[in-house]
């Protein structure tokens, strides 16, 4: 499958306010949020460091009752950063969509319970933070294949992947049955 819009998964773009000395910029505004998405009760916050260009992390998931929301952003670098449709007898299953984040276009990317997410760096020393509505809980902790050919992410590496002993090791799309099941919107 290809790259395609998904609807669920939402790029909001904070305002930033520059001058001389640089800018300022809200990152978090729980009602703006709950405007452009619904509410959506934050828990935990993650800092991720990867030192090389061309590391990928993911495709992850972390399975009900522990499914997270998350909204993610990067503080120095930039990265590719790719959610894919996990919920069974979604109309998008499987699908992809990427979008890039990086410290100087300030945006973020919201991806709901149900989807795949993973990043490349493209910059060395890339920072990312991201917000998780559910603590995590390593018996809830899956992943799929970065380089799964029937979901064929086109990850833009100009070197080989580095990658984690976990996410060299992760199954195909094929072999796991996902834990989440579409369901039309009311």
């Amino acid at each position: 499958m290809a790259f395609a819009p998904l609807g669920d998964v939402k790029i909001l773009c904070p305002a930033r306010f520059s001058d001389a000395r640089g800018f300022f910029s809200e990152t978090w505004n729980r009602q703006r949020f709950e405007d452009q998405i619904g509410a959506v009760d934050f828990v935990q916050d993650n800092h991720s460091l990867s030192v090389e260009v061309g590391t990928i992390r993911g495709l992850h998931y972390q399975a009900p009752p522990f499914a997270q929301d998350k909204l993610v952003r990067v503080v120095r670098g930039s990265i590719l950063d790719v959610a894919v449709d996990f919920r069974l007898g979604s109309p998008t299953f499987g699908m992809w969509m990427g979008e890039e984040l990086s410290a100087k276009n300030g945006k973020q990317l919201f991806i709901p319970k149900g989807f795949l997410h993973g990043f490349v760096t493209r910059e060395p020393d890339t920072e990312v933070l991201y917000k998780c509505s559910a603590y995590y809980a390593p018996e809830c902790d899956g992943a799929i294949r970065f380089d799964d050919p029937d979901i064929a992410i086109d990850w833009q590496l100009t070197n080989d992947a580095v990658l984690s002993d976990k996410d060299a090791a992760a199954p195909f799309l094929r072999d796991v049955k996902s834990p989440f099941v579409y369901a039309e919107a009311p």
